[in-house]
């Protein structure tokens, strides 16, 4: 199972719920959090399998979900 590095940023209309709930699936899948944002902007940092990250993508695109971008890291993080 390949993971990737990736970055996950939330409307500023998510909740803690919704954000917490997605860090327990990333979990679940296999993934690793590797840092949580929440003071200039609502997201997280992770290892996310493959997959599960095509499954987000998709999610993203749906109206009314909370994900605001779902990307990779910028060079030079970590």
């Amino acid at each position: 199972m390949t993971a990737t590095r990736t970055i996950v940023v939330f409307k500023d209309t998510a909740t803690t719920a919704q954000i917490q709930d997605l860090i327990a699936q990333v979990k679940q899948q296999g993934g690793r959090i590797t840092n949580v944002y929440d003071v200039i902007f609502k997201g997280f940092a992770a290892e996310i399998p493959e997959g599960f990250r095509r499954n987000l993508e998709s999610v993203a695109r749906i109206r009314g979900n909370p994900i605001d971008y779902i990307g990779a890291p910028h060079h030079g993080q970590r």
